[in-house]
């Protein structure tokens, strides 16, 4: 069995478990995370997999379970989880739809792009009209380079692939610096390691459809649909401490 050392307490993955998530929870940190768990591979976690965690304040709390929450509050956890949903799953059937030159693939990327206006329009109550329209460029441009993205590998282009890939990644810095300037409790570097994860999960998916590993891309996708809940959470709780009087 893991011996965790002294100032942190062990933790057995559950079903939706992400190191992000966790540092929440724990009222800690992903890196502080890391480092207490030498050799860890955030993007291959498992169901059982023990974990050690810096010990603090809360740690009392996770142990009893969920606490008790508002309907509002609840309602916010369901419309962000049901927007990543959403979000993981039209980009999965436009790759596919790209992947297989399907006659559909205009009408499922149109869809898909209807993520942003979505997601934006979930933020435009708390943080007004300019805020909302920012994100959801960003969200767009996000969604639109990893289609450049997706039609270069196929093509066979390796520099407009790797000039995407640099793109996206510019484009994840951007929606980082962007939100943690929105919410004191979405940190710029948290935010971004959270975005990179969700880049690196969905290109090793991509790749996969694109080689015809069909099984190696439905694991790849559960991973992803996973680590993007976890997004979901972490924001939820984000918007839930900027505006505890909205939740209570």
């Amino acid at each position: 069995m893991l011996r965790c050392p002294p100032g942190t307490v062990h933790h057995t993955l559950r079903r939706g478990d992400t190191l992000y998530r966790l540092a929440n929870f724990y009222n800690t940190t992903v890196d502080d995370i890391r480092n207490a768990n030498p050799g860890i591979d955030p993007y291959n976690l498992f169901i059982g997999q023990v974990l050690c965690i810096p010990k603090n304040s809360r740690y009392r709390m996770y142990r009893q379970g969920p606490k008790e929450i508002s309907m509002a509050e609840l309602q916010l956890r369901n419309a962000l989880r049901s927007l990543w949903e959403q979000h993981v799953e039209w980009t999965r059937m436009a790759i596919l739809s790209m992947a297989n030159d399907s006659p559909d693939a205009p009408y499922v990327t149109a869809r898909l792009l209807r993520n942003a206006p979505d997601m934006a329009a979930l933020l435009r109550p708390l943080y007004g009209d300019a805020n909302a329209d920012n994100f959801e460029r960003l969200i767009r441009e996000h969604l639109t380079i990893a289609s450049e993205l997706v039609k270069a590998a196929k093509a066979g282009d390796t520099a407009a692939a790797a000039k995407a890939e640099k793109d996206w990644y510019a484009n994840a810095d951007d929606i980082a610096y962007f939100l943690s300037r929105l919410n004191p409790y979405w940190p710029q570097e948290e935010t971004r390691s959270m975005l990179y994860e969700h880049l690196a999960l969905t290109k090793a998916e991509a790749l996969a459809i694109l080689n015809k590993e069909y099984e190696k891309s439905i694991e790849l996708y559960d991973r992803v649909e996973q680590q993007a809940l976890g997004m979901a959470d972490v924001l939820a709780m984000g918007i839930v401490r900027q505006f505890p009087n909205m939740f209570s």
